[in-house]
């Protein structure tokens, strides 16, 4: 037998809001990477660490890819999607040496990328994709796009969950925003150079360590891929792993 509901002056109220029912075909699976451009080199690197939540789903799932012709691709996000735009770049680049017979300048990598990411606007890749390499003159270049399409090649930039963490320190050791030069007394900005390769790569370790200690889907382990006219070298280093 059903029992009674007492009459209140709540009982009556009939809640006749929809359901909403909502399909989320989007995750972000954590990770940081970063790009740094030197004068005769580039550099782009991130962690190895793979989250849902907070859980840790890989602690080595990289991140950073070379995909030939000396350029280096990062696409962090939602890892499925990062998969993929590699896949098909990747592809991409294979039928353009198919019908061109000639290595991809960067300049081109970079619109090609563009074009991949703009097809795809109405269901975008969810990815923050970073292109590194060297230009024309053999100086290092690095290109940013958001999830549509849009690009522009800068220094450095930082992607993904401690971009927020890391992008400020960027902007003030390699771009030298409000640096001044010690012996103006404060009335003179630090000239602007280019780091070496040895202090960007200190650089990156610091920053990496940093954002770890902040930030738990950043860790487990720093990859980085280094292009220079010589070709495409691996660093790793470890990271925290709690």
């Amino acid at each position: 037998m059903q029992k009674a509901i007492p009459s209140t002056e709540y009982a009556n109220e009939i809640r006749s809001e929809p359901i909403e029912h909502r399909f989320n075909p989007y995750s972000n699976n954590g990770g940081t990477i970063l790009g740094i451009a030197g004068e005769d080199f580039a550099v782009l690197a991130g962690d190895t660490r793979q989250t849902t939540g907070y859980s840790i789903n890989s602690r080595y799932e990289p991140k950073v890819f070379d995909v030939g012709d000396n350029l280096l691709l990062s696409a962090n996000g939602f890892a499925g999607d990062s998969t993929q735009l590699i896949k098909v770049f990747d592809n991409r680049l294979k039928w353009y040496h198919f019908n061109h017979d000639k290595k991809l300048a960067i300049s081109s990598a970079a619109r090609l990328i563009q074009h991949m990411l703009y097809g795809k606007r109405f269901f975008p890749y969810y990815v923050h994709t970073i292109l590194a390499g060297l230009d024309e003159d053999g100086k290092g270049a690095i290109y940013s796009f958001d999830p549509v399409g849009s690009y522009e090649r800068e220094q450095c930039r930082a992607g993904g969950s401690a971009a927020s963490l890391i992008m400020p320190f960027l902007d003030n050791q390699v771009n030298f925003k409000n640096q001044m030069d010690p012996e103006s007394n404060g009335t003179k900005k630090k000239e602007i150079r280019y780091l070496s390769l040895d202090e960007v790569i200190q650089l990156v370790r610091d920053a990496f360590s940093s954002a770890t200690e902040r930030h738990i889907e950043v860790g487990d382990g720093l990859e980085m891929l280094i292009v220079t006219k010589e070709g495409v070298r691996t660093e790793y280093f470890p990271l925290k792993r709690d």
